[in-house]
């Protein structure tokens, strides 16, 4: 394998709730053209999934990425980059598969922390926006 060869990595793309693979059309190509494996894929409710987000639990919404995970060779590792929510179901793939994730890149995302459970982040932002709403029905 050349020097420059294994520079190359493989990219694993996230995208955020409301969203699918599609909305890395613009950044596939370019890691692709420079040589990069680029892996994007639809978690579940999402993108070209048919589910209904309001019909699946976490888990089964970030499944699509833990299979991906898991059925990579022992020896491969990859680039999470995810965006939004995201951030949220790269975390878990990092918890999981420690060992397949050479780094996580958080976009724009939300990033859970060591010291809370990993919901902490979730039931902050659901309290937000429960606040706003509460406020704008003041109005």
């Amino acid at each position: 394998m050349s020097e420059n060869e294994s520079k190359k990595k493989h990219f694993v793309l996230v995208h955020g709730l409301g969203h699918g693979a599609w909305c890395w059309y613009k950044l596939k190509p370019l890691l692709a053209y420079d040589g990069h494996k680029v892996t994007v894929l639809d978690l579940a409710a999402s993108g070209i999934d048919t589910q209904k987000i309001e019909d699946i639990t976490f888990s089964q919404y970030s499944k699509p990425l833990l299979d991906l995970l898991a059925s990579l060779p022992p020896t491969e590792t990859v680039v999470l980059v995810g965006h939004s929510f995201g951030g949220i179901t790269i975390a878990l793939a990092m918890d999981k598969f420690p060992e397949k994730v050479s780094l996580g890149v958080f976009v724009a995302a939300f990033a859970p922390d060591t010291h809370h459970k990993p919901s902490y982040v979730l039931e902050k932002v659901c309290f937000f926006f429960n606040y706003i709403n509460m406020q704008s029905s003041l109005i």
